[in-house]
């Protein structure tokens, strides 16, 4: 269901950012070029509940909200959210394989979904919430289909698994205010009722793999 927008007001100086990014650059250690890196793209209903996950995991350089999988290009989220582009909520997920590897980022999305669900997730209902991997690459695409049928035979759930995986398409990046919600906005109703006991979960199972 569509949630409020926030106000987001602030400026920041351009040199004072370069200068704070190159000296948080320096105290993470060596910069890894863009070559090395790899993207995976998932869906698993509201972006809000998504990101922090992945933010915690070492080996994650970047978490973006956005929307992928739909027809209309640069759609807005109030369009998004009407269910009328195709689109699903989703994140995409910059990350160093020296680091973390594509299945250990299959490991945390389905820690945080209800893959048996094909009508949305949890309390947010809709096409726009459905869950989806959508691969970069075919060995993506292997690494997430044969962990499906593990998963279809460990028999955890009552029913077979709905996630769709299928090609990555061109991604569009949610608008400023939903980067980081969580992080930014944890007092904010769905951030405490729903997004927090979710994050305390998935913390709790992966808590000796996360960042300190």
């Amino acid at each position: 269901m569509p949630r409020p927008r926030p106000f987001v007001s602030g400026t920041s100086l351009i040199a004072r950012v370069l200068v704070l990014g190159l000296a948080a650059g320096l105290a993470r250690g060596p910069v890894v070029r863009g070559a090395d890196l790899a993207k995976a793209t998932f869906a698993g209903g509201c972006f809000w509940c998504m990101e922090k996950p992945f933010e915690d995991l070492p080996g994650v350089v970047s978490v973006t909200s956005g929307y992928s999988g739909g027809q209309v290009k640069k759609p807005t989220y109030e369009q998004v959210s009407m269910g009328v582009t195709g689109h699903a909520e989703s994140v995409q997920v910059v990350y160093d394989p020296a680091k973390v590897t594509y299945a250990q980022l299959l490991d945390v999305f389905w820690h945080n979904i209800d893959p048996v669900s094909a009508g949305g997730q949890f309390c947010d209902r809709g096409s726009q919430y459905r869950s989806a991997i959508f691969y970069h690459t075919p060995k993506q695409k292997e690494i997430a289909e044969r962990r499906i049928k593990e998963l279809n035979a460990s028999k955890i759930w009552d029913a077979s698994i709905v996630t769709q995986v299928v090609p990555a398409q061109e991604y569009f990046r949610a608008e400023d205010y939903h980067q980081g919600y969580f992080r930014e906005h944890p007092e904010e109703g769905y951030c405490q009722y729903v997004v927090s006991p979710k994050v305390a979960k998935f913390r709790k199972h992966f808590a000796a793999k996360l960042r300190s």
